[in-house]
């Protein structure tokens, strides 16, 4: 049996592995699914995967990383970092890998979690921490026929490295964040590549460069150089919080941005209307690329923004009635962010069950605690997905808050801590209320949003202030707890 039980080992579950350590809270063991550690820079691998953050900056406060081979790093040298901050701070041997969870009860006369994995084996843990993530669930199109296709068909997110695309005919459904990056690294080998878009992005020019080795040696060796080069990164994203969360038109600069690019990159008016996006900026992922526009551009590759009706057996039918001929089918598709936490199965006190509780809409307290589920934290959770800076901020703001409910529960101030109804509904009326005042708010369809158009994804303000919500635990935002017992106390 554990104190504290995580699941997940991604950037939110060794971040809170780690600190609870220093914490001194060694009773601890982390549930992964798969066979390593990286969520989700493990398990995306499709050609050209690559961070938007700088990398300075998409790293752990705890664990800075002087020799980034670039600016924005690529996805198996993050996944890379991921290991070694894993085995740096001894976390690897607290790691159960192979373990999926599929259910968690809170035992109320026991006041503990009970968790059960597939293959039938039980655990109990005290504090239960989820760290799976938004985007740990591809999301697959409802087009018809797509089940019937006779060809290659696979997800950006499990990717088909066995399979050779060389002189194929491929079709990529999406023009997201990943098939902006994907895209330009496998165009140049098909023999036709078809991008089917259902809406134009923004994209912004990527201001990445590789790191020389001497700029390397003088982040490992300058004291406080790559602190510096941390904090510029950090506060250049964040003064765009005005633009995302305050006064929409701020963001003029990236607009003209976007638009000199788009200008300069495609000549040919009839693919530059194709490309123009005609939702506000902003209300959907800006991305950003140095080579989207570019391959776009081969003689080979084709942009269509008529909708698709069909997948026939070895084609792709659109609503004007073409019928185009591919081998492969790539989905560039997302996922399913707002399903939080699924599948796992969480039942609270009184048999309360977290995704019915959730039917309209995830919501919780700060983002990491949710009324009626004692004792449970979630790290990444409702409403705290940024547009403008790094979620490793964010994410290390809710561990030291963690963090500190564990040391509460430790010294036996509360048998168990859960988050008062009221004080959860005022907090989700404050964001619903900020929310519609942002770019998220520009009517667009995005995965920000719920079917119903409840925005259940993003933070509507800056860093500092969820940071600042999270500074102190404050006991009477808890509902009263039976009689305290220790953590890793008796039991009777």
């Amino acid at each position: 049996m554990t104190s504290v039980a995580i699941i997940g080992s991604g950037f939110g579950g060794i971040a809170a592995a780690v600190r609870l350590k220093e914490a001194g809270v060694t009773d601890l063991v982390l549930f992964e699914k798969s066979s390593d550690v990286g969520g989700v820079w493990r398990e995306n691998t499709y050609p050209g995967a690559a961070c938007d953050v700088p990398s300075h900056l998409y790293s752990l406060s705890f664990a800075p990383k002087p020799d980034w081979s670039r600016r924005f790093a690529p996805q198996a040298e993050i996944h890379a970092y991921l290991r070694d901050v894993a085995r740096d701070f001894d976390v690897l041997r607290h790691i159960r890998f192979g373990a999926e969870v599929l259910t968690a009860v809170f035992d109320e006369q026991a006041a503990r979690w009970r968790l059960t994995l597939a293959g039938g084996e039980e655990h109990e843990a005290d504090v239960l921490i989820t760290a799976t993530g938004q985007l740990s669930r591809p999301s697959r199109p409802d087009v018809p026929g797509l089940d019937r296709f006779e060809g290659t068909l696979f997800h950006s997110a499990q990717w088909d490295h066995d399979h050779d695309l060389t002189g194929e005919r491929v079709a990529v459904l999406g023009t997201g964040a990943s098939a902006i990056q994907f895209v330009p690294a496998i165009a140049p080998r098909t023999a036709s590549l078809t991008v089917f878009q259902r809406s134009a992005p923004y994209v912004l020019p990527k201001p990445d460069r590789a790191y020389r080795a001497r700029a390397k040696k003088a982040f490992a060796r300058v004291p406080g150089l790559l602190r510096l080069s941390r904090e510029a990164n950090y506060v250049s994203n964040e003064l765009r919080t005005l633009g995302f969360n305050t006064e929409p038109r701020l963001l003029f600069a990236h607009r003209a941005a976007y638009r000199r690019h788009l200008a300069s990159a495609v000549a040919d008016p009839v693919l530059r209307e194709k490309l123009t996006p005609t939702d506000p900026m902003g209300c959907k992922r800006i991305l950003m690329s140095n080579d989207w526009y570019t391959a776009l551009q081969l003689p080979h590759v084709e942009v269509v923004t008529d909708r698709i009706t069909e997948v026939r057996p070895h084609s792709v039918v659109t609503a004007d009635g073409a019928e185009r001929e591919v081998d492969t089918i790539v989905l560039g598709t997302g996922f399913a962010a707002t399903e939080f936490l699924a599948p796992i199965r969480f039942t609270g006190r009184d048999g309360r069950d977290l995704h019915e509780q959730w039917a309209d809409g995830a919501s919780a307290y700060l983002g990491t605690v949710v009324p009626g589920f004692p004792n449970l934290f979630v790290l990444y959770g409702p409403n705290t997905n940024l547009g403008h800076n790094s979620i490793i901020f964010m994410l290390e703001a809710q561990v030291r808050w963690v963090v500190q409910a564990v040391r509460h529960l430790q010294q036996g101030r509360s048998r168990w801590l859960e988050v008062r109804g009221d004080v959860a509904e005022a907090f989700d009326a404050w964001v619903q209320q900020r929310v519609r005042g942002t770019v998220f708010a520009g009517g667009c369809r995005s995965w920000y949003l719920t079917e119903s158009g409840r925005n259940t994804q993003n933070w509507p303000a800056s860093t500092l202030t969820f940071r600042r919500r999270l500074h102190r635990l404050r006991p009477e935002d808890f509902a009263p707890a039976p009689a305290a017992v220790p953590v890793g106390g008796p039991r009777g």
